[in-house]
C-alpha cells in the first residue's frame, strides 16, 4: 500500500463514502458488504480481521451499524477527520434525497411509485450480501466452536430473538467455553449506553432531543426504529401512523442509512428546521460512540478474554447479517423471476469477485424490469 498525504487520504475517504452513500441501496447488511468490498478488497485500508473486529464492536453499541462502520473505516484511513468526513459523506446523500421526497410528500400527500424499479434490485442485493458474507465468514470462522455458535446465532436471529440477547449471550458463551477449555481467559467488555430525554419549550429543540434519545439508545433495524418512533411521536399526536409508515418506507428505498427516515419525519412535523433538528439528533450519538469505541478495539484484541469475546461476536455478526438476508428473501423472492435474479446475482458475485457490486444491483434492476414484462 502506498503512503499518501493526510489531505489526499481525506479526499479518498470522501470519494469512497460519497459513492457508497449514493449507491448503497438495501439497508445495513448491504452497506457493510459493499464497504468490505471497497475498503478491504479493493483498497486494502484494513485487513479482513480488523474489519470483522470493527463490525463486531459496532454491533455492541447503539445506533445505525452501517453508518458507524463508515466512521470506523474513515478513522482507520484518515484519523478523526476521516471519521467525520466518512460519516457525513455517507449520510448526506440520503438526507438530501429524503428531504426532497419529504417536501413533495408534504405537498402532494403521496410517495412516488417505485415498485417497478425495486422489483429486481432487492433479490440482486440479497445475492450480493450472501456472497460477500460467505467470504467474510470464512475469515471469522477460526474454530469449530465459533462455527457452532454462529449457526445457533443465525437460527435464533431468524426466529426473531432480540439481537442484543444473541450478541451478548453468544459472546459470553464463547468466553465461557474458552475458559472451560483453557482456564486462562479474562473477560473485559466496556459498553457505553448514554441516554436521556431532555425537553425544551422550543419545538425544534424538542424534536432534536427526541431523536437524540432514539439515536443514543436504539439497537436494531429500521423496524425497531418504527416501534420507538410510534411511541415517541404517533402516540403523542405529533405524527400520524401513515406518515410514520411512509417515512420508514422512504428510508428503505432510498440509498444510504435507513435512519434518514428521521429527515422525512422532521419535515412533516416542522418543515426544513424540523428535518435538520431530527437528522442531527439521530446521527450525532453515532459520531460520539465511534470516536470513543475505535481506540478500544485494539485493546480488546490484545486482551486474551476480550479477544475471545470479540471473535465470537464477529462470527455472530456475520450470522445475523445472513439471517437478515433470509428475512429479506421472504419478502423479495416471491416468484420464479425474483428467484432467477437472485440466483444470477449470486453466481456473478461469486465468480466475478472484482466486479463492483453496484453493477450487479443495476443488472438486477434491468433484469427485473425486463422479466416484469413477461
Amino acid at each position: 500500500m502506498t503512503t499518501k498525504e493526510p489531505g489526499s487520504r481525506l479526499a479518498e475517504v470522501a470519494k469512497v463514502f460519497l459513492k457508497l452513500g449514493i449507491t448503497g441501496f438495501g439497508g445495513p447488511a448491504v452497506h457493510i458488504a459493499m464497504m468490505e468490498e471497497e475498503v478491504v478488497r479493493k483498497r486494502g485500508w484494513l485487513t479482513h480481521e480488523r474489519f470483522l473486529d470493527l463490525v463486531g464492536a459496532t454491533n455492541l453499541i447503539p445506533g445505525p451499524n452501517s453508518t458507524e462502520m463508515t466512521m470506523h473505516c474513515g478513522h482507520e484511513r484518515a484519523g478523526w477527520k476521516g471519521l467525520v468526513v466518512a460519516g457525513l459523506c455517507f449520510i448526506l446523500p440520503a438526507v438530501i434525497i429524503t428531504a426532497i421526497i419529504a417536501a413533495a410528500y408534504q405537498r402532494y400527500g403521496t410517495l412516488p411509485q417505485v415498485r417497478p424499479f425495486v422489483y429486481g434490485i432487492q433479490p440482486a442485493i440479497i445475492a450480493v450480501v450472501v456472497s460477500l458474507m460467505l467470504s467474510l465468514g470464512k475469515k471469522a470462522l477460526k474454530t469449530v466452536q465459533l462455527g457452532v455458535i454462529g449457526a445457533v446465532a443465525a437460527v435464533l436471529s431468524v426466529a426473531g430473538v432480540n439481537e442484543l440477547y444473541v450478541l451478548f449471550g453468544g459472546g459470553f458463551a464463547g468466553v465461557l467455553l474458552h475458559k472451560i477449555g483453557r482456564r486462562d481467559a479474562r473477560a473485559f467488555l466496556p459498553l457505553a449506553l448514554p441516554a436521556g430525554a431532555l425537553t425544551n419549550s422550543v419545538f425544534n429543540w424538542k424534536l432534536f432531543w427526541i431523536f437524540l434519545k432514539v439515536g443514543a439508545v436504539l439497537y436494531g433495524s429500521g423496524y425497531v426504529l418504527f416501534a420507538f418512533l410510534d411511541t415517541e411521536l404517533v402516540s403523542t399526536g405529533l405524527l400520524s401512523k401513515r406518515e410514520l409508515t411512509d417515512a420508514i418506507a422512504v428510508g428503505q428505498f432510498t440509498p444510504g442509512p435507513v435512519f434518514s427516515s428521521a429527515t422525512f419525519i422532521g419535515w412533516q412535523i416542522a418543515g426544513l428546521p424540523g428535518a435538520v433538528a431530527a437528522t442531527i439528533g439521530i446521527f450525532l450519538p453515532s459520531f460520539l460512540f465511534v470516536a470513543l469505541l475505535n481506540p478500544l478495539v485494539e485493546k480488546l484484541r490484545r486482551s486474551p478474554g476480550a479477544a475471545v469475546f470479540l471473535d465470537t461476536v464477529n462470527i455472530i455478526s456475520v450470522a445475523m447479517i445472513l439471517a437478515v438476508c433470509v428475512d429479506m428473501a421472504r419478502v423479495s423472492v416471491t416468484d420464479w423471476r425474483t428467484a432467477l435474479i437472485a440466483a444470477a446475482g449470486f453466481a456473478v458475485s461469486l465468480w466475478a469477485k472484482k466486479l463492483n457490486s453496484a453493477f450487479v444491483v443495476l443488472g438486477g434492476a434491468v433484469l427485473g424490469w425486463v422479466l416484469s414484462l413477461v
